[in-house]
């Protein structure tokens, strides 16, 4: 019989002090309802109780808090879902716990007590080292506090993670290239520099499509991806996914490799997506968007599921093609198996003879450098 995989556990927080113009998760403003956060955190408890018993026994190798803004959460919550979780899987002896957290003065002043609750990694919304960019993107902070918040975290936790905002409007490369380096010097083991893109929906859809700021062309935007790879390369930092550098493999986000990597994991709190292995299959699940409405459903059913659906074979094998690739492993072949995609398919050989596609290990398809400038595109046509 094959062993069950590990289990990551993700936990949204929907809640945020400012909504960001280009964000599109699942966000809702802070307004200070501490009745109606408390039974939050008490549904999201009462839903991974019911997980479990979907999940059966299972090694949990990460607890991930994001949003939303968890770092604005009762850090006692935040101790009692850990060892909740703790409670209900086996965890592994190195059980990575992450939390998201934005770099605002009063966030920072938390940072202890989150540590003491059990957090062990903290990500942090850094975004930006320049006042007018942060302007720019909403954030309710300034560069200054950037850097105090990450000498805080730097000095609660063993480990941090910054998050980046790249191809901003009118940004040179020369710019980035410096910004980057002052991050380095805040002295974080991993980095995640994002590029900036348009979601359907948000303030910056409706900014850009009313002509008042245009993104950069894609050449620029190419441009700045590389100087990312060059400059945390020369750093020390390894591109192991797309958008993520770390400093040594302890550095990288064990919960985002749950993902890339196609482990299972639960979905806990409004909007939480899962992925969890049954008797049936991979299932993929959805929680009720709106904390009302989530916290009913448990108190209703036990789940705070809005949807629970089982995946087709090729629907997996997709979802694990577009996840896999970016990562500098890739995903071995045999779980492509209802792609049909082996190193002999046509369309596999097209893009290695392109470049796009690395020929050197039978066993796992890869995308090469040059074939993560146009991730998209290649996972479109491999998929067929």
């Amino acid at each position: 019989m094959t062993p069950a995989p590990p289990l990551g556990v993700y936990i949204h927080w929907p809640y945020c002090a400012r909504i960001c113009p280009y964000c599109d998760f699942n966000v809702f403003k802070d307004r200070g309802r501490e009745g109606e956060q408390a039974a939050l955190a008490a549904a999201i408890g009462e839903d991974l109780k019911a997980q479990a018993a979907l999940t059966g026994p299972r090694e949990l190798v990460s607890v991930f808090f994001g949003g939303g803004t968890p770092s604005l959460m009762d850090p006692q919550a935040v101790a009692d879902l850990i060892a909740l979780a703790r409670s209900l899987w086996t965890p592994a002896p190195d059980l990575e716990v992450s939390l998201e957290a934005n770099p605002t003065d009063a966030e920072a002043a938390r940072f202890e007590a989150l540590a003491q609750a059990g957090v062990g990694r903290l990500s942090l919304g850094l975004q930006a080292l320049d006042d007018d960019a942060l302007a720019f993107l909403g954030r309710n902070h300034d560069a200054a506090a950037g850097r105090r918040a990450a000498e805080a975290a730097a000095r609660a936790f063993p480990r941090l993670s910054l998050d980046l905002i790249y191809a901003r409007p009118d940004q040179t490369a020369a710019a980035w290239r410096a910004e980057l380096l002052e991050a380095v010097a805040l002295g974080a083991e991993h980095l995640s520099p994002y590029q900036l893109t348009i979601e359907a929906g948000t303030a910056f859809d409706r900014a850009v499509r009313r002509g008042r700021f245009t993104p950069p062309d894609p050449d620029l935007a190419a441009e700045l991806f590389e100087t990312t790879q060059e400059v945390l390369e020369a750093a020390g930092f390894t591109a192991y996914e797309v958008s993520n550098h770390a400093r040594g493999e302890a550095a990288r986000s064990r919960h985002n490799l749950v993902y890339w990597r196609g482990w299972d994991y639960v979905g806990a709190g409004p909007g939480a997506h899962g992925r969890i292995a049954t008797e049936d299959g991979r299932e993929a699940t959805l929680a009720q968007a709106r904390p009302a409405d989530y916290i009913a459903a448990v108190q209703k059913t036990g789940l705070g599921f809005a949807s629970r659906e089982a995946l087709s074979p090729v629907d997996a094998a997709e979802e694990r093609l577009l996840l896999g690739l970016r990562i500098a492993e890739g995903v071995p072949y045999c779980e492509l198996a209802a792609l049909e995609l082996s190193p002999r398919h046509p369309r596999v050989v097209e893009l290695a003879e392109a470049g796009l596609i690395a020929d050197d290990d039978p066993e796992r398809l890869r995308a090469t450098p040059a074939g993560r400038l146009v991730l998209d595109a290649l996972t479109a046509r491999l998929a067929g």
